[in-house]
């Protein structure tokens, strides 16, 4: 479980919006980017990331 103190100073790497927390992800309320969390630990990598606006223009 990723603590609230952290999740509240986290922010998307790629787009530096806020993120929350969705399950097992950690999700960019802008760009839509999920990162994955591994261990505890969130993995805060744009090329470890799925969605956003790069994966969307490949799917249409």
């Amino acid at each position: 479980m990723i603590d609230k103190e952290l999740l509240d100073i986290l922010a998307c790497p790629a787009c530096k919006a806020d993120v929350r927390l969705e399950g097992d992800r950690i999700v960019c309320i802008k760009c839509g980017r999920r990162y994955p969390i591994k261990d505890d630990i969130p993995i805060m990598l744009i090329d470890e990331a799925q969605g956003g606006p790069a994966e969307e223009k490949t799917e249409g």
